[in-house]
C-alpha cells in the first residue's frame, strides 16, 4: 500500500499521508508521493486546488527518524516531503487533525490556508532532539505568528493547541474532531469555482510581495493585473457582468 494517496474530488486534489502506524512520519516514499501529487496538481488544468491531510486522526509528526538513520532522504530540492521549498501556482490547504509537529508544522506553514480540528496541536520540538527546524519552520512561524511567539515555540519546543493557533492567525478555520478534511475540501471547492487566472495571480502577489518595497509591490500587482486582463475569463466575466446589469 502506498504511504501517500491522492483522490480527485472534482477540481480538488486531496493528498493524504497514509502512515498512521508511525503518526504519518515522513520517509523517502512519502517524499516521492507528495512530490508527485503536487506536480500532478500543478500540471493538470482540470485541478484548481489541493488539500493536504494525514490519515488516522493525525496530520504529520515530522521526519521518520528510523528512516533517516537508515540513510533515507526526506528532503530534496523541493524541501521536506518534496513540498516546503516548492513554488506553487495553485492553492494548497492543510487539513490538520491531531499533531502537526516538527516537519509536520513546516508542511502546515508551507500551505496557503489551514483548517484544523480543535484537537490539533502545532509545534517545533527540534531543540529537544538537538536538531533545527530547517525547512521553513523558523522564519515562516516568525512571519505568521510574530517574533515573540515563534521564539517561544522554537526555543522551548512546546506545542500550542488549535485554539491558540487560530487566535494567532496560523489556523483559518476550526472544526470539530474528524471534520477538518470536509471543511478544507469545501473551501477548496469555493476557490476552484473562481476564475483560475485571477486565483493564480492573487496568490502570486501575496506570495511574492512579502518584503518588497512599496513601489516594487505595486509593480508586481500591475504585472499580475495585466496577466488577468489578458485571460479569457476576464473577457467572459466582463461580458457576463454587463449582461447582468442590462437585465435589471
Amino acid at each position: 500500500m502506498s504511504p501517500t494517496t491522492t483522490r480527485a474530488i472534482g477540481p480538488v486534489l486531496v493528498i493524504t499521508i497514509d502512515r498512521p502506524h508511525v503518526h504519518n512520519a515522513v520517509d523517502h516514499a512519502v517524499l516521492v508521493g507528495v512530490r508527485a501529487a503536487v506536480e500532478r496538481l500543478e500540471s493538470a488544468p482540470e485541478l484548481r486546488a489541493g488539500v493536504l491531510t494525514g490519515a488516522g486522526g493525525t496530520f504529520c509528526s515530522g521526519a521518520d527518524l528510523r528512516a533517516r538513520l537508515a540513510g533515507e532522504r526526506v528532503v530534496d530540492d523541493n524541501g521536506f516531503a518534496g513540498l516546503t521549498r516548492r513554488r506553487r501556482t495553485k492553492p494548497l490547504i492543510a487539513a490538520a487533525e491531531g499533531n502537526a509537529l516538527g516537519g509536520g508544522m513546516e508542511l502546515v506553514l508551507a500551505c496557503d490556508i489551514v483548517v484544523a480540528a480543535r484537537d490539533a496541536r502545532f509545534g517545533l520540538p527540534e531543540v529537544r532532539r538537538a536538531v533545527l527546524a530547517a525547512e521553513g519552520g523558523l522564519y515562516r512561524s516568525a512571519s505568521v505568528l510574530g517574533r515573540k511567539v515563534a521564539m517561544q515555540l522554537a526555543l522551548t519546543g512546546e506545542p500550542i493547541d488549535a485554539e491558540r493557533a487560530h487566535q494567532l492567525g496560523l489556523v483559518n478555520e476550526l472544526t470539530g474532531p474528524g471534520k477538518a478534511l470536509e471543511t478544507a475540501v469545501a473551501i477548496a471547492e469555493r476557490i476552484a469555482a473562481n476564475a483560475p487566472e485571477s486565483v493564480r495571480q492573487s496568490k502570486r502577489v501575496i506570495d511574492e510581495s512579502a518584503g518588497l518595497a512599496e513601489d516594487d509591490a505595486w509593480a508586481l500587482t500591475q504585472e499580475a493585473y495585466a496577466a488577468v486582463k489578458a485571460s479569457p475569463e476576464f473577457r467572459e466575466g466582463a461580458r457576463a457582468f454587463v449582461a447582468r446589469k442590462g437585465a435589471r
